[in-house]
Order: C-alpha cells, then structure tokens, then sequence
C-alpha cells in the first residue's frame, strides 16, 4: 500500500488535539474545578466521575454501532461524525465547565448531565477518529506515524494546559470565568482542528462490507482474543494513568509546594512527546510493539514507585519520579493505537468482515471504564485522606495524595505488564495475517469468501499457525 503524504498524517493527529480540548481539559482539571469551584465534596466528585465515566464506556460501544451501520459515498464510514459532531461536542465542554449554584443537590445534577452529555458527544466524535487509523494504512511503520501524530496534537494541548492554565488554578483565583473563558476559545479552535482532519485524514483500506450487522459485530468480537487482552491490560494502565492525572495538581501544589514546577514539567512532557513520536516508528520496526509497550510500563512503574516513597521535603527527588512516570506513559500512549488497529486485521482475517467501528468502541469501552475507575480511586484517596479544599492539608492527605499518584498507578501497571505478557498477536504474526487477508481478495472463491444471504462474506478458514 503506498505510504501516507505528511499532510495526511498531520492533519490525522490534528484530530486528536482537537479531542483533547475537551478530554484532557477534563481529566485535568474537572476534579479540580468540582471540588475548588463548583463545592462539590471529594467522595461527591469521586463517585461522579466514576458512574459518568462508566456511562462514557457503555456510550462508547453504542457509538460503535452506530459508526458500523453508516457509510457515505462522498465522506466514507468516519469522517461525517468528525465534522457534524464537532461543535456540540465543544460546547458541552463549555457546559461542563460552567457548574451553576443549584443548592447541593441542583448543582451535583447539573454536573451529572452536563458531564454525561459531554461523554456521549465525545464517543460519537472519537470512536469515528480512533477507528480512521485503521482504515487509512496497514503497515506497521505507518501505523506507528499516525500513533506518534496523534500523541503529538494531544500532547501539545495537555502540555499547553499545563503551561498555561495550572499555574491559574490557586487559592484566590477567579477559576469560574478563567475556564470559562478557555473552553470558549477551545470551541473555535477545536472546531477548526476537526475540520482539517476531515479533509485531509482519508480512508485508503478496501472494505468488502460498508455495513456491517450487529451479528457480524458480536462474532467480530467474540473471536478476536488479541482485542480481548490489550483491552484488559489498557484497562488497569489507564485506571493507573488517570489516578495519576486526577491528582498531579494536587502532589505538586500540595505535596511538593511547587505548583510553579506543573509548567516545566508540561515542557518536559512536550519535548518527550517530540522525541518519542520521532524514535517510535523505527523502535517498533526493531523490537516490535508487544516489547516498547511492556519494556515502556516498567518505566512507568519506576516513576510511580519513586513518587510513593519521595518524602515531601524531597521535591526534585518526586518531581523526577514524575517525569520518569511520563516517558513510559507517553511511549505506551503511542503505541497502543497501532496494536488496536492491528486487531482490526486479526477480526477481518477471523470471519471476513473489517469491523473498525465496534472493534476500537470495545477498546475504548475498556479504557474509559479504566480512566473511571481511576479517577474514582484518585477522589477516594483524597477523601479517605481528609482533603480539604483552601486548606493546609494534614499528613494523612498528604501521604493519600502520595498514595494516588505513586502507589495505585506501580501496582495497576504490573498489572497490565502481566496480562500483555501473554499477547501473541506479534508484529511478525499480523504480517502473515494481512498476506492471506489479501490474497483472499485476490482470489475470493478460493479463500472460501463468497457472499452470503445478507450481503456479507462467508467466515473463511484462518491461518493454523494463528490458534489466539
């Protein structure tokens, strides 16, 4: 297949910046702003965050369906979502950010459904973005570039976050007009990410069903194990990775009384992304993705490990604990988009229908269930610690923050490495997948792929040495 123009693979990762507008300004800054702005107690927000997020998952697999069944001719089976869910998907993020004074129980149902509303908006943008990878190139190496874009535009905006808008969140601050403020900026810029992604990031990959049945999603699905187990391991990442997000702010304004350290650290992480996305394509090509992704989480651990022992007098010993926490996060971020996409292909190989759509909704339905619970855990430990927002926080909230950040991601992540261990889809594998994949469209009636009674194609035999 010929390789991707660079326009093409920049205006892809365009996508995902756009996306972090919204998300990552969420997973940022959202507990933050409910307990500091909105007075919503730590254990409210924990269990918020956790039943929203929650719903985000099942909403991920409802978008999946949707995303199945459609196709146009002009724009293809993504990017109408792309450009037409766009906007309101910004907007809610305005909503979201803009929490009324209710009474306590007016202004915690305001943030359900306002934070609800932007979970579905968002996995009705998303799942489309995510499930465009695949179906815009098939080589591993290209995979890897469209992993390093997408990092690169959520990066950029994270570490903009970072840099810009952490050192706002202080005691004394107006926060209600300071994100106000942003997240209406963010509608316009956002919306113009979106759009050139739309017209830049096209499908390239042969499909033999635009549209696929509910029935072909589930046997999809029921037969991929691959998809099964990076689902599971990218769950207790991501629970990991989210507890560590949720409370960031907190370990280095709290902790480490150094909130002035959350920009550096934010220029760090950018520069490690520019690094990382640049090295990753030939590191792949050298030692595979199954090896970055594990040798990468062992990195994380360390990072979470030296951030659960640092003594809080120690700040440049935590704050390295961070940033050697970041490398390995950052590195599994780029990579587990190209080892998704790859079960896209062991799918299509299993019963002869490409089902991008339910396939990353899975994938994502596993992540969002992990950065739930993570974020839950985060709130949790801060309210089992005593957290008190505008005050001098008591050793026991110290140590719980400690605890979040270090501790629950380390344990998680060894979790993940564990269950990835045992992932047999190696690049070598999906080499010999994607050989008999198109030497069955070569010759259909020979592969066993004639079409059946609904339009679909016949399961055809796959490869013995291809048993998971």
């Amino acid at each position: 297949m010929k390789k991707l123009n660079k326009l093409s693979i920049v205006g892809y990762g365009a996508g995902d910046a756009a996306n972090n507008l919204a998300f990552t300004t969420a997973t940022m800054f959202l507990l933050v702003y409910y307990t500091d702005v909105a007075g919503i107690s730590a254990a409210a927000a924990g269990t918020l965050l956790l039943v929203v997020r929650l719903f985000d998952a099942f909403a991920d697999v409802f978008a999946g369906r949707i995303v199945d069944r459609t196709f146009s001719k002009r724009f293809g089976k993504f990017r109408p979502f792309i450009m037409f869910g766009s906007i309101p998907l910004l907007l809610l993020s305005v909503a979201t950010f803009s929490v009324p004074q209710l009474g306590e129980s007016g202004t915690l149902l305001y943030a359900y459904v306002t934070y609800a509303a932007l979970g579905l908006a968002y996995s009705l943008v998303n799942i489309p973005y995510g499930s465009l990878a695949g179906a815009m190139t098939q080589d591993p190496g290209e995979r890897a570039k469209l992993g390093s874009a997408r990092m690169v535009g959520a990066l950029l905006v994270g570490s903009s976050l970072g840099i810009f808008v952490a050192p706002l969140v202080k005691p004394g601050a107006d926060l209600q007009s300071t994100f106000t403020t942003i997240t209406l900026i963010f509608v316009v810029i956002g919306t113009a990410l979106y759009f050139f992604t739309a017209l830049t990031a096209k499908e390239r990959v042969h499909r033999d069903v635009p549209n696929v049945t509910f029935k072909q999603s589930v046997d999809t699905l029921k037969t991929n194990k691959p998809l099964m187990m990076l689902c599971l391991s990218s769950f207790f990442f991501l629970t990991g990775y989210l507890a560590l997000t949720s409370v960031q702010l907190y370990y280095l304004r709290d902790v480490l009384g150094r909130l002035d350290l959350y920009p550096v650290l934010s220029i760090i992480q950018l520069a490690l992304t520019f690094v990382l996305a640049a090295f990753m394509p030939r590191l792949v090509r050298s030692i595979g993705k199954k090896s970055v992704y594990i040798y990468s989480s062992f990195i994380t651990v360390t990072g979470g490990v030296i951030i659960f022992f640092a003594p809080a007098g120690q700040i440049w010993i935590g704050f390295s604990g961070l940033v050697i926490s970041l490398v390995g996060v950052l590195a599994v971020n780029i990579v587990v988009w190209a080892l998704e996409a790859d079960t896209v292909e062991y799918g299509e190989w299993k019963t002869g229908v490409r089902t991008e759509g339910i396939t990353y909704a899975l994938f994502s339905f596993t992540r969002k269930s992990g950065q739930a619970v993570g974020g839950a855990l985060a709130a949790y430990a801060l309210a089992l610690g005593g957290y008190k927002s505008g005050a001098v926080q008591t050793p026991e909230a110290l140590s719980a923050i400690q605890f979040a950040a270090g501790a629950i991601p380390a344990v998680l992540t060894i979790l993940a490495v564990l269950v990835m261990s045992k992932y047999k889809l190696t690049d070598a594998k999906h080499a010999e997948i994607l050989s008999e994949i198109r030497a069955r469209r070569a010759n259909p009636a020979a592969a066993g792929g004639a079409a059946d009674a609904n339009g679909g194609t016949a399961a055809p035999k796959p490869l013995a040495s291809h048993s998971n």
